[in-house]
């Protein structure tokens, strides 16, 4: 980095939720950013936003990664404008409400493609710049939901989570030797706008508020966790209890107690 130089991070999804909270995070680290995400408007005002609040450079980005073109794009923009990018955040990512056979297979393969095939796509092309340079960090955003038994209903999501936390795991190993970082943040119930989007407010607004965090918190605990070079890091004390009794109780047990209050509100 030459005197003065900002890094820069690629944040996708960066529209709402957890991706906003983490670009907030990485400008307020002093990191130029790439926003990207499917809303132009959106895109454009934080980017405005960020660029008064914290005086660095925001680039909006506007792609969805439903298309498998997507990450190529994405990468060969950020290389002709001269971008290097230092940090990753691979958080787009949605929800398909109901069972496996009630949704065409083709929305189910646009899924995929955006859950795991493009995280492990843009990963892999921004990866050896980071490497060859001996800085990198990459959060991918998992979810509890990948660290415990799946329940009926949503039945994509689960697996594509724990498909991001281990695919994190491994490249995390092989990238730690060149002070490049991966973390997988597996945030639990989160304020977001992702159960508006899945049709699932209705039901998760029946758990206590005790149960829920905020983007904001979850965004700085990442931070911290992917600077620290935590492999997996699960946001909030509560979700890491749940997390631990989940990998060391029985698992007939585990799984019971998962199916049935699962019912409650992710099976339709």
């Amino acid at each position: 980095m030459g005197q003065g130089a900002r890094r820069t991070a690629l944040v996708t999804g960066a529209s709402a939720g957890i991706g906003l909270a983490l670009a907030r995070e990485f400008a307020a680290h002093d990191f130029d950013l790439v926003l990207v995400a499917r809303r132009e408007e959106r895109l454009q005002a934080l980017s405005r936003e960020l660029g008064e609040r914290f005086r660095i450079d925001a680039r909006v980005l506007v792609a969805d990664l439903g298309d498998p073109a997507a990450p190529a794009r994405i990468f060969d923009t950020c290389r002709a404008d001269g971008r290097q990018v230092d940090a990753l955040v691979n958080n787009a990512g949605y929800g398909i409400k109901g069972r496996l056979l009630d949704t065409p297979w083709e929305q189910h393969a646009r899924f995929i493609q955006v859950m795991m095939t493009a995280v492990a796509d843009i990963t892999y092309r921004f990866l050896p710049g980071m490497i060859e340079r001996r800085y990198g960090r990459i959060i991918n955003v998992a979810s509890l939901a990948g660290l415990a038994p799946s329940t009926a209903g949503h039945t994509l999501y689960a697996a594509s989570k724990a498909f991001v936390i281990k695919f994190s795991q491994s490249v995390g190993f092989e990238a730690l030797r060149h002070n490049v970082h991966v973390t997988a943040l597996c945030p639990g119930f989160t304020y977001t706008e992702f159960h508006d989007v899945s049709a699932t407010r209705e039901r998760v607004n029946q758990l206590p508020k005790w149960m829920w965090m905020d983007a904001e918190s979850v965004a700085r605990d990442g931070y911290k966790a992917v600077m620290r070079g935590d492999l997996i890091r699960v946001p909030g004390r509560l979700n890491r209890v749940l997390a631990l009794a989940a990998r060391l109780s029985p698992q007939a047990l585990v799984t019971w107690v998962v199916r049935r209050e699962g019912r409650k509100w992710r099976e339709a």
